[in-house]
Order: C-alpha cells, then sequence, then structure tokens
C-alpha cells in the first residue's frame, strides 16, 4: 500500500508546541465551554434567534449580480469543468501518487468544502456536477426539476447522505488501497449514479438529501453571513442566527455523528498507542480501522441523542425521540472547529502541493497552467506553536459557538421550566467532545 497524501502533516503542531503545558489547554479549554453555558444561562434567557427572517436585505444591484442566471451558468459551468479535469486526470494519468486527483478530491474537495461553505454560503450547491447533470436532462426532456416520477418518503431524510458520508470516510481513513485510481474512480462512478438516478426518481430533494458533499456543505454553510428570507430576499444575517434556522430531519443526527466522529477517528489512528496496536495486533487492519469508525460516528450519535432526548419533548408537543435532529445544528460549529484544527495544515500545504500537480495532470511533464513550478510554503509546519494554538483556538471556539445555537434552540423548544435542567445533559455531552476532541489531538 503507499501512503496516503501527505497525511503525516495532520500530526504538526503537536501538545509540546503549546507555549503551556497541553494539560493545561485541555483543562482550560474544558473549563472555558462550562463557564459559557454559566453566563449564558444568566444573560441569556429568552429566544434571541427564533425568526430567522431577520437580516439586513442585499442591496438590489449586488443581489442581482449573485443571483443572475450569467453568474449561477457560470458557476454550474466551473463546478462541471473542474469535475470533468478531475475525471480526464484518473482515467488518463498516470496512477502515481503525483497525480492531482488525489488531491482534488482528498483536499480540495473535502476539506476545501469549509472555508468555501464559510465565505460564500451555499454555493457547493449551485457548482454541484450532479445537479448540473440532472437539470440538463431534465431540460432535455422537458421536464420539471423540482419534480421526479415519485415523492421521496418523509422518513427517508438525510439518511442517504450519513451513509454516503461514511462510505466516503471509509473510503479515505480506512481503505488501503484509497490512493489508487481504481477505488477512486469506482467510488465517484457509483456516487454519480445514486445522486442522479435518485434526482431523476424524487426530484432535486434526493440531491439537497442524499448527496453528501452537498448535505455537507449546506449544514457548513449556515454558518456563514448569507442567507435567504421564504419569499427567496437574499440578506445578510448572523451566522448564529442563520444556524439556528436549520429544522431538522430524519437523519440529520447521523449525518453530524459520522463527520464529527470520523475527524476524532482520524486523530485516534494517528495515535502512537493505536499505531503500536495496530502494527502488533493479528487481527485484519482494514475490518479493526472500520470497527473503530463505526464505534466513533456511533459514540457521537448515540451521546448526542441521549443528552438531547433526556429533556424531554418539546413545548409544542415535539416528541422526545426527534428533539435530538431538532438541535442538531449545535454540532456544526464543532464539526468545523475540529475539520480547522485537524486538517488545515493539510489543506494549506498539500493543497498547494496539488496546485503545482494539476499543471501535470498526466505525469508527462506537461505545465497546463503555469504552476508546475511553483514552490509550497510551509510557514504553518514550520511555526509550530503557532498552530498548536489554532488548534486550542479552534476546538473551543467551534464549542463555545455550539453551546450557544443549543442554548438558543433549547429557549426555543422546551418548556420554560426546564430551560435549565433540559440542558444540562447536553452540557454534558459537549463536555465530553471538548475534552476527547484535545485529548485526541494532542496526543496526551
Amino acid at each position: 500500500m503507499r501512503a496516503a497524501v501527505d497525511v503525516s502533516a495532520h500530526g504538526l503542531g503537536s501538545g509540546a508546541d503549546l507555549p503551556i503545558p497541553a494539560s493545561f489547554a485541555v483543562a482550560g479549554g474544558t473549563a472555558a465551554l462550562t463557564v459559557s453555558f454559566l453566563v449564558l444561562l444568566l444573560a441569556w434567557r429568552r429566544a434571541r434567534y427564533a425568526d430567522d427572517e431577520v437580516g439586513l436585505v442585499v442591496p438590489r444591484p449586488l443581489a442581482g449580480v449573485i443571483d443572475h442566471p450569467a453568474l449561477r451558468a457560470a458557476v454550474r459551468a466551473i463546478g462541471l469543468a473542474v469535475a470533468g479535469f478531475a475525471a480526464w486526470a484518473a482515467t488518463a494519468g498516470e496512477d502515481l501518487l503525483t497525480n492531482p486527483v488525489f488531491g482534488l478530491v482528498y483536499v480540495w474537495l473535502w476539506v476545501g468544502i469549509v472555508p468555501v461553505s464559510l465565505l460564500l454560503g451555499p454555493v457547493v450547491r449551485l457548482a454541484s456536477p450532479a445537479r448540473t447533470i440532472h437539470l440538463v436532462l431534465v431540460r432535455v426532456t422537458g421536464g420539471d426539476p423540482d419534480r421526479g416520477v415519485a415523492t421521496m418518503p418523509s422518513w427517508v431524510g438525510y439518511w442517504p447522505a450519513a451513509i454516503g458520508l461514511f462510505a466516503f470516510v471509509w473510503l479515505e481513513l480506512v481503505y488501503p488501497e484509497a490512493t489508487y485510481l481504481g477505488p477512486l474512480r469506482l467510488w465517484f462512478a457509483l456516487y454519480l449514479a445514486v445522486t442522479v438516478i435518485g434526482a431523476a426518481v424524487f426530484g432535486e430533494r434526493w440531491l439537497a438529501r442524499a448527496d453528501p458533499f452537498e448535505v455537507y456543505a449546506s449544514l457548513v454553510a449556515r454558518l456563514s453571513v448569507w442567507g435567504r428570507r421564504a419569499d427567496g430576499t437574499l440578506i445578510m444575517v448572523s451566522p448564529l442566527r442563520n444556524m439556528t434556522g436549520l429544522r431538522g430531519e430524519a437523519g440529520l443526527v447521523a449525518v453530524v455523528a459520522v463527520l464529527l466522529g470520523s475527524t476524532a477517528f482520524d486523530s485516534f489512528r494517528e495515535s502512537v498507542p493505536w499505531v503500536r496496536f495496530s502494527q502488533r495486533t493479528m487481527l485484519d487492519n482494514t475490518a479493526l480501522d472500520t470497527g473503530v469508525l463505526l464505534a466513533a460516528c456511533a459514540v457521537v450519535g448515540t451521546t448526542f441523542f441521549v443528552s438531547v432526548a433526556a429533556a424531554g419533548p418539546g413545548s409544542d408537543g415535539t416528541p422526545r425521540g426527534h428533539m435530538p435532529r431538532q438541535l442538531a445544528a449545535s454540532i456544526v460549529p464543532v464539526i468545523v472547529g475540529y475539520m480547522v484544527a485537524h486538517y488545515l495544515t493539510l489543506f494549506v500545504e498539500v493543497g498547494q502541493q496539488t496546485l503545482v500537480q494539476v499543471s501535470d495532470p498526466l505525469s508527462n511533464g506537461s505545465d497546463l497552467f503555469g504552476t508546475s513550478g511553483w514552490g509550497v510554503s510551509y510557514f504553518l509546519s514550520t511555526n509550530p506553536t503557532l498552530l498548536a494554538t489554532i488548534k486550542v483556538l479552534a476546538i473551543v471556539v467551534g464549542h463555545v459557538l455550539g453551546v450557544i445555537v443549543a442554548h438558543d434552540r433549547s429557549l426555543q423548544l422546551l418548556p420554560s421550566r426546564r430551560h435549565l435542567v433540559g440542558q444540562l445533559p447536553l452540557l454534558g455531552a459537549m463536555t465530553l467532545y471538548t475534552f476527547t476532541g484535545l485529548y485526541l489531538l494532542f496526543g496526551l
């Protein structure tokens, strides 16, 4: 098996590089979360983000440019062109680690979704090749892109996206041949078939609930300043208000559990004790890693579900079992914090490396975009104290924002008599995530 795309970059900026002992950082981060919750209880006694229609209306000229059909068509064309380039490199290029398709998929796509969605909102949805293909097919056949031949049952919800996300992280983190072109081509062929055929059957709702990359990007985009009112008016809004506007459906808890659990697993599998154990055990490493990945996702999903369901039913009659999906938005800032902490070096440094490689997709010495001679800046790697500090701040800030979202949603959903006691189990789960995340990140 070949080494993955410079995954060693994940571990740079360790606990030893912090300006304070790593154990202090873990304890301080956990304490910061608890203090934040206490402050919220005292100072934030009514829901402030219940009305997701509130926001600054984007001036008509700017809104007209953003929503102009020509710009939207250009974004779709760019998305299709990048996907076509990746497909060309994956089919005609050499099966080598220098093939840019690995960086395009594992770095630019998977990790790049976070900064792009935070800055530009739901632009990934617009640039999705699956959506563009569906739109073209519908227009050719004279159909309606919103409608399929059947109505998707409500119980399906986000479950297809959760399954797709797990399939992708398994390919990236567990499958021993993830850096060979064959498995990557097969995975994306199946992905495209499922998304496009599903959209033909159920319409665009299938893409919004089943495409793993679109669902992931749309969740992160909730933390951007871009939003829309029910009538489609483009507004600029507080990211926290944007986030609390997310309404839960079936499978949403599974989606956030996979995203958070897989990142925790990626940290865990790089720990020294686990590396030693996996090298000495007689068990099949792929089966073992698959089991641990499943367990990590299950622990996140179960602890979150139980902690929220313990608060009881909602004041509007929402069943106890449906409450976790209504509060699942509170995990999204946590996920973003973990992604920044765990993949920042990978994105910046291997992302630059991929930019160099895209000029020579066939490994024949070409320089299609004039970047093959560019160098890679290792600023983060050479400043480990800065990097370690960013990691701690990313996780702590992500959890604090998550607590704010959870608190505001709890005030909206729970009866007043359970505003305090109803949030205590969720605070316990959040504290566990903070402690575990920092512990794994710095290999204590």
